[in-house]
């Protein structure tokens, strides 16, 4: 059932308002930190997989139960103890003289050669060449601070002498309280990020202060260069430096520099402590065993600032001003009163979700999968998982977050725009795996991808809609006409079929076909066919003349292709269901109407069929964290929201969310960033619907056992 607000005056006047559309009057008020607070994260043991974060979208902060990161050796394979912002990255000096032409490999593509960025494996300096544009530039592990709790008989404590863990992680407030104890006496830690800045601040409690047997140890990390990196390489000391390079009674700085990378380490504390080096990378942060409290904060920067940073009480009461903000702002959902035993898990998982790609993703770029805890792909985003990382802010009512990664295409612009110009193609060509500067990496799956090109077109789509503001068109016109103009020029025309080809040459969504030979994917045809339409709305919005190559492109685009009454993955694919290798990875022919709203050559019955050839023979044990959201998005659209929830809630390792909030996927992948973003843009959607919807929460089954109360959602497309 859905729980409406009682007072209709206050309803008919919000609608004279322009506040509420005929189908929003479905919101309601909802006490939002009794919801947030009965999801608060309680760990009681070290376990490598319950590490919690601290943040604030650009910055992040990752600890064990000790409520620092005292035990990173521990964590490496679960959750890392990571420290990471959106500024931190460094590259290898590139002693080979590498250039990245020499990773071209070229395709045949509509008569001519085409180059793309790919890895390649011979001959040995084309693959030198590959690989070093991969691991540069890398993102860094800024530097690990954990407690150095020393035994009475001297030695280092291990995670076996931590006992009584009580841990609690309070999402309202940002806050982090870890309490244990250690040969008998009980330590206390609260631990705090800044808001605005990448600082971490804790208070210690213990009486191992006074004993001397307690610190706080601070160790640089040298990057690994490797796919992943966890922020617990401690050995190749003599390839970076760190020093001491400010010191008083309270305050000290530290100077790490590596390769191409300098950045600094700003303390501040309470108390009479000492901040010195211990080995080459190690400092030690002693207090005076004349104390039973201590409090500290430390700010990473790229610039060397000698200001008092902000200590531990102003930090404290900055996080609890921004939490709370940030949780009264935009959407909320509260599943309370509802009697399906799936409702409070799922609840769990949409809270924790806000909770950790408001911290992860809510940057000014776009983020790597693995957010800002450790490095996947060498810490570089990858713009067609841009989607699920960041639409869901719109639909829940923060556009304003989404804005600030929306912004960062402006900044990679010219190199899409040369990466068009290189292969013959019109407007720009947005990268895949790419960096912090929108240099393309070498992917052999990557270049050949086109599902990220019309995403800013969607993002960009739903920032408008916030308050048809004609300045938003102003602003993102350019980047939305020159993405329609790649698609365009991308899209071949078939003089024998008399139609518009995608491909050969691609890959599609589905990572399973082979870029030389497939063409015509069900799902990139559709969102081809709607980002030029909706690119030509914008040209119509300001007044200016339609363009009439896009019209004719998304008018004599190829037909979704169909085999035995259901769409197959690709025209190319013919076996797509009797293949089983086709079978797995994202089942992306379902994004054709589940991401997308029907488009005109989308036939609702054919997909109600395809759905249920896929639901019912997926390798669903091969698949990742979006496409359990993606495929209750479908369901949804198809007016089937028992299967939308049985979806959300598959019994999948890789629909597995971890006590800290995390989608784990397996033991390379153990957090994944999009499948908390994907669940989110999709209870959205289940409950605010789509342009055309009349049904209320559509994707919640009405059977009785759901009690759905919502507000500020937004409409998708």
């Amino acid at each position: 059932m859905m729980i409406r607000i009682p007072y209709l005056k206050i309803l008919v006047t919000l609608m004279c308002l322009g506040c509420l559309s005929p189908f929003n009057w479905v919101r309601a008020q909802i006490n939002r930190e009794a919801v947030v607070a009965r999801h608060r994260v309680v760990v009681k043991a070290m376990d490598k997989l319950a590490s919690l974060s601290l943040g604030n979208g650009k910055f992040a902060f990752t600890v064990d139960a000790t409520g620092l990161q005292t035990f990173p050796d521990f964590y490496a394979k679960g959750v890392p103890l990571g420290t990471q912002s959106e500024w931190g990255w460094d590259t290898f000096e590139n002693t080979g003289h590498y250039k990245i032409e020499e990773a071209y490999k070229y395709y045949d593509q509509y008569g001519r050669k085409v180059p793309y960025t790919v890895q390649l494996n011979e001959p040995e300096r084309a693959k030198a060449t590959s690989n070093f544009f991969r691991q540069n530039v890398h993102r860094l592990q800024l530097g690990n601070v954990g407690l150095e709790l020393i035994k009475k008989n001297g030695e280092a404590a291990k995670t076996t002498d931590i006992k009584h863990i009580n841990q609690q992680l309070n999402l309202w407030t940002g806050e982090i309280k870890s309490t244990f104890t250690f040969e008998g006496l009980t330590v206390t830690v609260t631990t705090v990020a800044h808001q605005e800045s990448d600082l971490i601040a804790a208070n210690i409690q213990s009486e191992l202060i006074k004993l001397g047997r307690l610190k706080v140890r601070i160790r640089y990390p040298y990057p690994t260069g490797d796919w992943t990196d966890v922020g617990n390489n401690f050995a190749s000391a003599n390839r970076h430096q760190t020093t001491l390079v400010g010191q008083n009674a309270q305050t000290g700085i530290i100077k790490h520099q590596l390769d191409s990378a300098v950045y600094f380490t700003s303390f501040s504390w309470t108390g009479k402590a000492s901040l010195i080096a211990k080995g080459t990378h190690t400092y030690l942060l002693s207090p005076d065993k004349g104390l039973a409290t201590f409090s500290f904060s430390f700010l990473f920067s790229e610039k060397k600032d000698s200001n008092k940073i902000p200590g531990f009480k102003q930090t404290q009461e900055n996080s609890y001003k921004g939490w709370k903000q940030f949780w009264m702002s935009g959407a909320a959902v509260d599943f309370a009163g509802s009697t399906d035993p799936r409702a409070k898990e799922l609840e769990r998982r949409i809270i924790l979700s806000e909770y950790l790609t408001k911290i992860q993703c809510a940057g000014s770029a776009p983020p790597q999968e693995t957010g800002l805890t450790y490095n996947s792909w060498y810490g570089k985003p990858h713009l067609e998982m841009h989607w699920w990382h960041g639409l869901h802010f719109a639909l829940w009512g923060r556009p304003e977050i989404l804005t600030k990664s929306a912004d960062w295409y402006f900044k990679v612009k010219s190199k899409a725009a040369q990466i068009a110009k290189v292969q013959g193609f019109d407007g720009v060509r947005w990268q895949k795996m790419t960096d912090n500067n929108g240099n393309e990496s070498p992917s052999s799956i990557g270049a050949m991808l086109i599902w990220q090109q019309p995403h800013i077109i969607s993002f960009t789509e739903l920032l408008y809609r916030e308050r048809k503001d004609p300045k938003v068109l102003e602003k993102y016109k350019d980047l939305v006409f020159a993405t329609a103009d790649f698609m365009a020029s991308f899209a071949h025309y078939d003089p024998a079929r008399r139609k518009y080809m995608l491909g050969p040459g691609l890959i599609p969504a589905q990572e399973r076909f082979k870029a030389d030979s497939t063409f015509n994917p069900t799902y990139e045809l559709a969102y081809w066919q709607w980002g030029l339409k909706t690119a030509q709305k914008w040209r119509i919005r300001l007044g200016m003349p339609r363009n009439a190559k896009w019209d004719e492109v998304a008018q004599n685009l190829a037909p979704l292709p169909v085999k035995d009454g259901v769409y197959l993955a690709t025209e190319s694919a013919q076996d797509s269901y009797t293949n089983p290798v086709f079978k797995t990875d994202h089942p992306s022919v379902l994004g054709t109407f589940g991401m997308l709203p029907a488009t005109d050559l989308l036939d609702k019955a054919t997909m109600r069929k395809t759905f249920d050839l896929v639901w019912n023979t997926w390798t669903w044990s091969d698949t990742w964290g979006w496409d359990f959201p993606m495929t209750a998005m479908t369901a949804t659209r198809l007016g089937m929201p028992e299967r939308a929830i049985d979806a959300l809630m598959m019994d999948i390792k890789t629909n597995t969310y971890l006590v800290n909030g995390h989608n784990y996927q397996d033991d390379r992948l153990r957090i994944y960033l999009p499948g908390n973003g994907g669940l989110l843009t999709a209870i959205a959607m289940m409950c605010a619907g789509w342009d055309g919807n009349e049904v209320e929460n559509p994707g919640f089954p009405k059977n009785g056992k759901w009690k759905v109360k919502w507000e500020g959602m937004k409409k998708l497309f």
